[in-house]
């Protein structure tokens, strides 16, 4: 049975799409775009945007039941690949503060994306014998 995951502690989907879907001991989350639930406001540089996308997914995980350390695969698309470096930092940071090893990953150089922003990020978690969560 798939469950329809929404928090208001996560940005609101800007389209037809559900922040998240727990499918059996999988968590499926939509991508995350730099969006600050408390001001919404989007920061400009890729430093702060990367950050505020990991928390963003990190909100939904918590929502659902799930820690950093359930991440399995991160997608990340961003504008700029020669901003790599910078994205690769604070990812690392992120990972470590919450004492995880680091999950698959793809990155994807785009053209664009929604809101004009310069990163987002996708992501699959999963979590053994996990519980119905309502």
């Amino acid at each position: 049975m798939n469950i329809i995951i929404n928090t208001k502690k996560s940005p609101q989907p800007i389209g037809p799409y559900s922040q998240a879907i727990k499918f059996d001991n999988f968590l499926i989350v939509s991508g995350q775009i730099p969006i600050n639930i408390k001001s919404e406001y989007i920061p400009k540089n890729i430093d702060e945007q990367t950050d505020i996308v990991l928390n963003n997914i990190k909100s939904i995980l918590i929502e659902s039941g799930y820690k950093i350390n359930n991440i399995i695969k991160i997608t990340i698309y961003t504008t700029n690949l020669k901003k790599i470096q910078i994205i690769n930092e604070i990812y690392k940071n992120f990972f470590l503060k919450h004492k995880s090893t680091f999950p698959t990953r793809s990155c994807v150089e785009v053209k664009a994306l929604p809101r004009n922003v310069q990163i987002e990020m996708d992501t699959i978690a999963y979590k053994k014998n996990n519980k119905t969560f309502s």
